[in-house]
C-alpha cells in the first residue's frame, strides 16, 4: 500500500533570545521547526535542547528561512544585526519585527526592507515575562492583510490575542500608548506602597484592599505581590521599562502630544537605574521614592540644624 509523502513544515526563523524572547520563541517551536540565532550564544542552549537548529549567524537565518521573527532589545541591536547581512538576503523574506522601537524607525525599516524586494509586518507585543511564557501575551499588528494573513497563525503560537491595527507604523504606535497606561500603573501603585510604608500602612493589607476593590486587574496583583514581598526578580526589567517610557516621551515630543505623567515616570525610572537596579523588575521603581523621601528628609534635617 503507497502511502502519501509527508507534507513537510517550513523552518521558521527567531532572532533575538532575551527575556521575552526565548520564552516566545519555546512557545514557537511548539508548533513549527525553528532556526534561531542570539547575538550571546548561551542564550541559543535552551532552545537547542529543546530540538531547534542554531545558526551559526543571522544572515544565516535569512539563507534558511523565509519567515524570520525579530525581538531583539532596541533599534542600535537591530540596526547593527542587519548591517551585518548581504543586502540580498531580505528578497523574498517576511520580517516579522516583535521589538518596541519608535514608530520612525520602523518606518524607515520597513522601506528598507521592501526596497530589497521583502515583505515586513510589526508585531510588537504587550505583556511581561510570565505571559511570555504562558503565551499569553496580547500582539498588535501592522501591514498588509495578505503578508498578515500568513504569519497570523504563527503570532497565535505565542500569543493569546492579536489585534490589526492597519498599515505600518500603527501598531508601533498602538504599542506606545498601551505602554502609557502600564508605565505610569505601575509607578502610581509603587508610590502607593511607598506613602503605606512612609506613614505606617501594612503592604501586605493593602494588597488585600486593592486586589478586592475596582482598581484590581492581573499587572495589580502581580506588581502587589512583588512590592509586599519586596521581590524585584524581573518580568519586566527597568532598562527594558526606561527604553519604553523614553520612546513614548520622545514620539509625544514629536507629535506636540502633552506627557507629564510619562515626564515623570521617565526620571523615576533612570534614577532607578542609577541607583543600581538595571537588573531587577520594574517595581523595583519604589527605591526612587525611597531616595526622594530619603534625600528630601537629609535637606530638612540640615535647614532646621
Amino acid at each position: 500500500m503507497n502511502h502519501p509523502p509527508e507534507t513537510r513544515i517550513e523552518p521558521v526563523g527567531f532572532i533575538g533570545l532575551g527575556l521575552m524572547g526565548s520564552a516566545m520563541a519555546q512557545n514557537l517551536h511548539k508548533q513549527v521547526p525553528l532556526v534561531v540565532w542570539n547575538r550571546t550564544p548561551s542564550a541559543s542552549e535552551p532552545l537547542h535542547a529543546a530540538g531547534a537548529t542554531v545558526a551559526p549567524s543571522a544572515q544565516a537565518i535569512f539563507e534558511n528561512t523565509r519567515i524570520i521573527f525579530v525581538m531583539l532589545s532596541d533599534e542600535t541591536a537591530i540596526d547593527t544585526v542587519l548591517s551585518s547581512m548581504s543586502h540580498d538576503v531580505l528578497r523574498g523574506r517576511i520580517i516579522v519585527l516583535m521589538s518596541t522601537v519608535s514608530p520612525h524607525f520602523s518606518t524607515e525599516l520597513a522601506r528598507r526592507v521592501t526596497d530589497a524586494a521583502g515583505m515586513y509586518v510589526e508585531a510588537p507585543v504587550s505583556g511581561s515575562r510570565q505571559p511570555a511564557v504562558d503565551g499569553t501575551l496580547i500582539s498588535m499588528l501592522a501591514g498588509d492583510d495578505d503578508v498578515l494573513d500568513r504569519i497570523e497563525p504563527l503570532v497565535h503560537a505565542m500569543c493569546a490575542t492579536a489585534f490589526r491595527c492597519g498599515a505600518v507604523p500603527s501598531a508601533l504606535t498602538m504599542k506606545l500608548a498601551v505602554n502609557t497606561f502600564l508605565i505610569t500603573l505601575v509607578t502610581g501603585l509603587a508610590e502607593a506602597f511607598h506613602f503605606a510604608e512612609a506613614n505606617g500602612v501594612d503592604p501586605a493589607l493593602l494588597s488585600k484592599v486593592l486586589d478586592t476593590g475596582p482598581m484590581a486587574s492581573a499587572v495589580s496583583r502581580a506588581k502587589g505581590a512583588k512590592f509586599t514581598a519586596e521581590d524585584w526578580t524581573p518580568h519586566a526589567a527597568i532598562p527594558d521599562v526606561l527604553k519604553n517610557s523614553r520612546l513614548v516621551q520622545e514620539h509625544a515630543r514629536h507629535t506636540g502630544s502633552a506627557s507629564p505623567l510619562i515626564d515623570v515616570c521617565t526620571a523615576l525610572y533612570a534614577e532607578t537605574a542609577s541607583l543600581g537596579h538595571s537588573a531587577d523588575d520594574m517595581a523595583a521603581v519604589i527605591a526612587a521614592f525611597r531616595e526622594r523621601t530619603r534625600t528630601a528628609a537629609e535637606t530638612t534635617t540640615r535647614t532646621n540644624a
